[in-house]
């Protein structure tokens, strides 16, 4: 089993900014949430002696079950040291701290960012919090299903049960919240490491990789033909930093106007450049 001391760390921090972001921005201001959280916060709002984190641990036993036989031993470890973390961080913070709040997207948006960032450093660090936490990585795994839209899929499911107890505008205030989550959540999945991917298709190839080479940025040339007039073409693949977009670009309108180039969205952006120096070594943020 391989488990790190640094992923440990960090699903312990995450458990604690969504407990905390629980129990001072959702259970004041009569947001829900999705999935087993969602669960546990309804009967908390029903039952205000109850112990959240306890409520919250027993829910998610039957699909511990699931995670056994299915995670495998390290993604296991992490999904009990998740469930168990934000269980006792729900006990902990319950009642510390509640932010009650006049304006109520205001306080969604606080909850959204609170749960998705708790989140998402747990999932980056290969934890879950059980329940639906647990469908959601296993459909990533297997199928490549953004673990952000499981979840607002999950969400939307127990959100819709709540109406049961929250009134209609309580529960489109949760969407509200579920919504902000996912998209903080697929931020961190994405990756700090994110930039740009340029494709370009010129006559002045060669020109053009020396520029981009000179400004210290690795190219990579792929073997190319024209459909339509059957030539035999070099197509030059460059990643580059967010902020270097328009330089790289102007670039190639100098040398080539005529030139075709695609830019496009690339996340988790790994190796020299981005991740490593010119020696190969980690760069330190």
């Amino acid at each position: 089993m391989n488990v790190r001391l640094k992923s440990i760390i960090a699903i312990i921090i995450g458990s604690a900014i969504m407990g905390f972001g629980i129990n001072s921005f959702n259970i004041p201001n009569h947001l829900a949430e999705g999935g087993i959280t969602g669960i546990s916060i309804l009967i908390k709002l029903l039952f205000p002696v109850v112990d959240q984190g306890v409520v919250f641990l027993v829910l998610n036993i039957p699909l511990f079950i699931l995670g056994w036989k299915i995670l495998g031993r390290t993604s296991f470890f992490y999904t009990i040291l998740g469930t168990v973390s934000l269980s006792v961080f729900l006990s902990v913070f319950d009642g510390v701290l509640p932010l009650p709040m006049n304006d109520r997207l205001l306080a969604s948006l606080y909850a959204g960012v609170a749960v998705g960032v708790g989140l998402g450093i747990i999932f980056r660090y290969g934890g879950t919090t059980g329940g639906v936490d647990i469908i959601a990585r296993l459909l990533q795994k297997y199928m490549g299903v953004s673990m952000g839209r499981t979840l607002f899929l999950g969400d939307i499911l127990v959100i819709g049960a709540s109406l049961f107890y929250l009134n209609l505008e309580s529960a489109m205030y949760t969407l509200v919240v579920v919504f902000i989550a996912a998209r903080v959540i697929d931020f961190f999945q994405d990756g700090a490491y994110a930039g740009k991917a340029l494709t370009i298709i010129s006559e002045k190839t060669d020109e053009i990789c020396k520029q981009i080479l000179d400004l210290g940025r690795g190219v990579t040339l792929l073997s190319g033909k024209g459909a339509f007039s059957g030539e035999s073409k070099q197509v030059i693949y460059v990643v580059v930093s967010r902020n270097e977009v328009m330089r790289f670009k102007n670039i190639v309108q100098e040398v080539d106007p005529h030139a075709f180039v695609i830019v496009n969205d690339v996340h988790e952006v790994l190796g020299e450049g981005f991740t490593l120096d010119e020696n190969k070594q980690p760069i330190q943020n």
